[in-house]
């Protein structure tokens, strides 16, 4: 019942994402909203996640994982209800930058209490596996329900589905979740948090508006001074007694490798989802419900993946199990790599589904072996890391593998530009399939049609270097996790024999090779657990 409360929060997250995008052109007409304040309605509830995962993980260490997760869900909802009502622009980029920073405690408290609740290495990477389904399951009912109340109610009754849901999470959460805060919780280094918001916002920034306008100078210079930052701020971390994140953590190869595993995952993910959605709705010509029910079946095997990988990892090593749907997954960017501009969409929704349910297992066991690489009084922190890689790999992949797919389109597309075409309409089609779209609809007979042919076969190449993309990350990542999760032995196996000799993955140096692990590091930590 405590997993299922736990649940409700992961669901509310990608359900809240999924509703927005249907919602903004009622709201934006409503409200008046600039395509620049439409941009910042968007992408706050982003940028105050990623700013503040690693603050709120260790936070909720420090002064208690239920009490962090209540406080969230308590301001959850005061701010899904500021958005409901919102007046004007303003007020409700406001509220979504409130919903962001409490958004920022939910996935690092409801995993670190997954990892408190279920002692067992088997039930826990179960657990872990129905948390991550429930992204999906939110992802599936959010285009369902959105479009329900949306013709029916305005938009804000959107926002006002997670306020039941953090209602039933504040009045549950006492009764049936246990509370876990660090024995020995040391002081929060508030410029620590600074230095980590100081970073962490201006290189999501540059991140997204890189992946908008190219190599302006102003996202660049955000980048640059992220990455600056960062780094001051990982000196500090080193000069701590108490540290904000504590670098140790990174000794274990096991989290190491999970984590950049699903940092280098995510990426795909990203670029795939933004690429799909076009080509569907652009190319194949489908209605944005078509392309949104496209999507479900990918979306539906993932949860089967994530859900199932844990039972078969009892038995066969994660490494391997990883290795191997990473290269279904490979096969699903193949069929991407193979699409033309004349394909059936059963192609891409094929291959969308193979790379999602070949990504179920890393998803599942690499969080599994993020947090339970840590040690108990970390796995707030470690839980936040996970989130943050997902975060960071997102944006990267749409800021990268997407440019790169865009690149690909702008190549293709500037020598079937018709002569005539005013500069303007010539800038308009080089920018987007759906601009070139928009002007082939302005022009008559064959000139329209050939300016739309040419444009939809360019953006298809760049939906196969988008692909092309894909194969070679899932072959890295393969790799990379047989080579550092090699020694990883099945969930709830011995340790003994099939783990790694030197100390930074050893149990003994107070750090554990797997969730297996685990166990042995909470009987000799202190847990305050009550409820």
């Amino acid at each position: 019942m405590g997993l299922a409360i736990l649940a409700l929060p992961a669901t509310l997250v990608s359900f809240d994402m999924f509703v927005l995008l249907l919602a903004l052109p009622q709201l934006s007409s409503d409200l008046g909203a600039s395509s620049t304040q439409q941009l910042w309605i968007m992408d706050m509830y982003g940028f105050m996640v990623g700013g503040f995962l690693v603050t709120m993980g260790t936070l909720g260490d420090r002064i208690g994982r239920r009490k962090l997760l209540l406080i969230g869900a308590a301001v959850f909802g005061l701010a899904s209800l500021l958005a409901a009502f919102a007046t004007t622009p303003g007020m409700l980029i406001a509220a979504r930058a409130l919903l962001g920073i409490a958004g920022a405690t939910l996935a690092p408290s409801t995993l670190a209490l997954i990892s408190n609740m279920f002692r067992d290495p088997k039930q826990m990477g179960s657990a872990i596996g129905i948390w991550a389904g429930s992204f999906s399951i939110g992802a599936i009912v959010g285009p369902i329900a959105g479009g329900a109340l949306l013709d029916h109610f305005w938009w804000g009754s959107v926002f006002l589905i997670g306020v039941p849901v953090m209602v039933l999470l504040l009045v549950l959460g006492p009764v049936l979740l246990p509370e876990y805060k660090a024995p020995q919780a040391g002081r929060l280094d508030l410029p620590s948090v600074a230095l980590s918001l100081a970073a962490v916002l201006p290189f999501i920034y540059g991140l997204k508006e890189t992946a908008r306008q190219g190599l302006a100078p102003l996202p660049v210079a955000a980048l640059l001074a992220g990455l600056a930052l960062g780094f001051f701020f990982l000196r500090r971390q080193r000069a701590l007694v108490d540290p904000l994140l504590d670098l140790s953590l990174f000794s274990s190869k096991a989290l190491s490798g999970a984590l950049v595993s699903l940092l280098a995952f995510s990426m795909t993910g990203g670029a795939s989802l933004l690429f799909l959605g076009q080509f569907f709705q652009l190319v194949a010509e489908l209605t944005p419900l078509q392309a949104g029910l496209a999507l479900v079946p990918g979306l539906v095997v993932s949860i089967a993946g994530m859900s199932f990988a844990p039972a078969l990892a009892r038995t066969v090593r994660p490494a391997h199990l990883i290795a191997g749907g990473l290269v279904l997954s490979l096969v699903g960017y193949l069929l991407y790599f193979l699409a033309d501009a004349d394909s059936s969409p059963a192609l891409l929704i094929a291959g969308f589904a193979l790379a999602s349910l070949g990504g179920g297992p890393l998803v599942a066991l690499g969080t599994n072996l993020v947090v339970g690489s840590a040690p108990p009084e970390k796995a707030g922190s470690a839980a936040s890391l996970s989130q943050t890689s997902n975060e960071f790999g997102a944006g990267l992949g749409i800021a990268v593998v997407g440019s790169l797919g865009m690149a690909v389109y702008r190549d293709e597309i500037a020598d079937a530009v018709p002569s005539g075409l005013p500069a303007g309409a010539v800038g308009t089609v080089r920018e987007s399939l759906a601009g070139a779209v928009s002007e082939a609809g302005r022009l008559s007979g064959e000139a329209g049609d050939a300016l739309l042919s040419a444009a939809r076969g360019a953006f298809t190449d760049g939906v196969n270097a988008v692909g092309a993309t894909g194969i070679v990350l899932m072959s890295i990542i393969a790799l990379t996790v047989l080579t550092l999760l090699r020694h990883v032995p099945p969930f709830g196996a011995p340790q003994g024999g099939g783990q790694e000799e030197d100390g930074a993955d050893s149990p003994s140096a107070g750090q554990s090779a797997g969730p297996g692990a685990e166990q042995a590091a909470e009987q000799k930590t202190p847990v305050a657990a009550a409820g």
